[in-house]
């Protein structure tokens, strides 16, 4: 098949710190290609790929997130080129609007990266009937049932990228996330002075949005026994992924996905989570972590993270969230829709 992957304008992929979707992008893409499909990428400059990389645009940086005119043109320099293709794959938001205005040729897959806040229902309300969704958990489906739906298919990593640490984990915990409301790094603070134990901070803050909520709600709460990191690269990130005692996630909304937990549980590091969307799906409660409502609930499961198995940790990741699992999936999906 030839397939165009389209990634959002604004972070290299793979990415070097912040970029879920980009780094599942760079797995399907690198993946299918390794699988004889003519893949091409169109995806920021700077990005690598075994796929061939076309680039309308630099990269624009985290703090440009949500910027229109990058959007709108990378993604037009993408669409204008469907014909070329067998099937796109889109995984931006202004290309399923693109998709919408043309007038047959290539179906196009469009994976529902985001929520359903009230806007998105109202635009894939107008939209979904002429593209091909996929959602990534069955709590992101089940968020809107008016709209259609191809698939079903779960984020995956690079299991190989995420070694096995035998040693004895030290006594921190791990959060790491954006500063906002919904992910809730104060109360992943609260939690961790409640369970009396330090706590690495990796936060992304970029945005005046998540520099306020910073501001007014996490750093009061700071006393000193916290470590806070801005965006680090993969491979730090994967340093205190193995090393620390648990990862802690206490959103407060419902996490369409959630794959920094997948990448902890790759690291043999026990989650503990409220049961927020699909950190139900994704964590297994008291084989892969905990999952509890409240804070004192939360602290008690941090007590007990030494009964986790780091085998079914690193077997569930294996089984359900692998890079081979994910483009298993999407290869299955894409030769039904170019069959049809």
């Amino acid at each position: 098949m030839r397939i165009a992957e389209i990634a959002p304008p604004w972070i290299e992929v793979p990415p070097e710190g912040y970029g879920g979707i980009e780094l599942v992008v760079s797995l399907l893409a690198d993946g299918l290609q390794a699988r004889g499909h003519s893949v091409t990428l169109f995806a920021a400059d700077g990005s690598r790929s075994r796929a061939e990389v076309v680039s309308p645009l630099p990269p624009t940086g985290t703090e440009a997130i949500g910027d229109p005119w990058s959007e709108v043109y990378h993604t037009l320099v993408a669409h204008l080129r469907a014909d070329e293709f067998d099937l796109v794959h889109d995984h931006t938001f202004m290309g399923s609007a693109l998709a919408v205005m043309r007038d047959g040729g290539a179906p196009v897959v469009h994976t529902l990266h985001g929520p359903w806040v009230e806007r998105a229902r109202s635009y894939y309300a107008l939209v979904h009937q002429h593209l091909q969704l996929v959602a990534i958990s069955e709590s992101q489906r089940r968020g809107n049932s008016a709209v259609r739906y191809a698939a079903t298919i779960a984020n995956g990593i690079d299991v190989g990228r995420c070694p096995l640490n035998d040693k004895r984990r030290e006594d921190f915990l791990v959060y790491i996330g954006r500063s906002n409301p919904d992910k809730a790094p104060e109360q992943a603070v609260a939690l961790a002075h409640k369970a009396g134990l330090p706590i690495k901070l990796v936060v992304k803050r970029a945005q005046p949005a998540e520099q306020e909520h910073w501001k007014a709600h996490v750093e009061p709460l700071l006393d000193g026994s916290e470590e806070v990191l801005e965006e680090v690269d993969h491979e730090a990130k994967l340093d205190l992924l193995q090393r620390g005692r648990a990862f802690v996630f206490p959103i407060r909304w419902q996490e369409p996905f959630g794959l920094v937990m997948v990448e902890a549980m790759a690291c043999v590091m026990p989650i503990i989570a409220t049961p927020r969307g699909a950190a139900t799906e994704i964590v297994t409660d008291g084989e892969t972590g905990f999952l509890r409502e409240d804070l004192d609930s939360l602290a008690a499961a941090i007590g007990r993270s030494d009964q986790i198995s780091p085998h079914a940790c690193r077997a569930r990741v294996e089984r359900h969230f692998s890079a081979e699992a994910m483009v298993n999936a999407y290869e299955y999906l894409f030769k039904e829709l170019t069959a049809g």
